[in-house]
Formats: structure tokens, C-alpha cells, sequence
């Protein structure tokens, strides 16, 4: 009877320890800034308790539809939400949780003369995500070819498997230039040691970055708790610390 007793008590306390975490599947651009929405809830919520993978937004999909086990998804964009949704893997509605913008960045550099000092022959190397999993790398192709220069550029280019590796790349001179998000340039290392130019946002499509739910068979309070808090006014200072914006803040 005592065993059967403490079996039951150790259940009973998995279970609530497992209602109270959440796993993050989070777009390589969100690195600091989610880091410290998570800090900040944390706080609020000590008992709580936030796991956060990051990576390209196109090879988390896929994770997830592998069966990884993720309950919430933050893409840095608005189409691969939709893909997963399309598959039935997610629940709830899609939000739009933020709006992202593409720097140029260098550590060697002033790249206050913009995507004109792509032309100049001390640019051997240029960073950039891989367009088809990282949506910034996608807007960075973007505005190359609508501005004229990809073709020309293009055996420059070296291409990163997410936005922060690209960022990587530039920060440690492996590419004279990165095109990366403006949230990692603002990043306290990459701010302080080298120079940010925020790309003319005509030049590509809007970075309409969305989050969703994801479906898991014993479901996950602390995921809509968290996705709550996420879009809520409470970190309206954190979002615009690392330059980004949102129609709902």
C-alpha cells in the first residue's frame, strides 16, 4: 500500500513538473532577445521552466513534423507557421508576434554606404542564410536581385545554414560583410566590435515573424502561458531593444 502510495506521488509530481515546461522551437534571429523574455518570465513564474532550441526556421519545421518535441513554434516569418498548420500539427490561431529587419554588418568595414559598398573590392566574401530555410536569408537574395547586383555578387556569396551562423561568419571575419537580422547586430558582442547599417526595407518583403502552437498528445499549459506572455505589452521594451516592432505593441 506505501509503495503503491509513493508511486503515485512520484506520477503526480512528473506530471506537474512537465505541465510546467515548455519546449521552444525559435528562430535563429531570436537568440538574445528571446533569451531574455525567457529571463523575465522566468520571474514571474519561477516554478516554470522554458527550454529554447534555436535554429533556421525550414529545418525546425521539419523537425517538427519528425516528431520532435516541441509545443511551441516562433518562425521568422508568417509561411512556415502555415506549413505546419497545413499538416495539422499545430492548434490555435497563428499570431504575428513581431517584425523583423535585415542589417548589413562588419567588423572591418563601415557599411554606412550600404548595399553600394558590395561593389567595392574589399568585399571578398558575404554572408547570408540559406534562403530556402532562413526567411531573412531569403529577403537578403531578395534585395540583391531587386537592386541589380546578384548576379555579380553571387560567387561572393557564402551561405550559412541559419541567421546566426551568418552572423557568425561576419563577426569573426570569415566574410567581410553579413547580412543578417538587426536584432543580432544590436546584440552586445556584435554591437560593441563592429558596424550595422539597417538595409532600406523596400528592397524586400516585410519580415512578418508568427508564432503558433503545436500539437502534443498530453498537451502543454505552460505553452500557451508562455506564447501569452511572448505577445503580451510586458515585453513591448525587450522586442524594441533589439530593433524590432509588432502592430499589437
Amino acid at each position: 500500500m506505501k509503495k503503491s502510495l509513493l508511486i503515485l506521488i512520484a506520477i503526480f509530481l512528473t506530471i506537474k513538473v512537465s505541465a510546467q515546461q515548455v519546449n521552444v522551437a525559435a528562430a535563429a534571429n531570436l537568440r538574445f532577445v528571446l533569451e531574455e523574455i525567457k529571463t523575465e518570465y522566468i520571474k514571474s513564474h519561477p516554478s516554470s521552466k522554458v527550454n529554447i532550441t534555436f535554429g533556421s526556421s525550414g529545418n525546425l519545421v521539419q523537425q517538427i513534423l519528425n516528431g520532435a518535441a516541441f509545443d511551441f513554434f516562433m518562425a521568422a516569418d508568417n509561411v512556415f507557421p502555415v506549413k505546419l498548420k497545413e499538416k495539422g500539427v499545430t492548434y490555435g490561431e497563428m499570431k504575428t508576434y513581431a517584425f523583423g529587419k535585415l542589417a548589413m554588418y562588419s567588423t572591418t568595414l563601415d557599411v554606412s554606404k550600404g548595399i553600394a559598398l558590395l561593389d567595392d573590392e574589399s568585399v571578398k566574401k558575404i554572408s547570408i542564410a540559406k534562403p530556402e530555410t532562413a526567411p531573412y536569408g531569403d529577403r537578403a537574395v531578395e534585395l540583391l536581385k531587386t537592386s541589380g547586383k546578384f548576379e555579380d555578387l553571387k560567387s561572393k556569396i557564402v551561405y550559412a545554414d541559419n541567421i546566426s551562423q551568418a552572423a557568425q561568419y561576419a563577426f569573426t571575419g570569415n566574410a567581410e560583410i553579413g547580412f543578417v537580422a538587426l536584432s543580432l547586430a544590436l546584440a552586445p558582442d556584435m554591437k560593441d566590435k563592429g558596424y550595422c547599417h539597417i538595409v532600406d526595407q523596400e528592397l524586400y518583403k516585410p519580415v512578418e515573424q508568427a508564432c503558433i502552437l503545436i500539437k502534443r498528445p498530453a498537451g502543454c499549459p505552460e505553452a500557451k502561458k508562455f506564447m501569452n506572455y511572448v505577445l503580451s505589452s510586458e515585453t513591448k521594451e525587450i522586442w524594441e531593444k533589439y530593433g524590432y516592432s509588432s502592430p499589437s505593441k
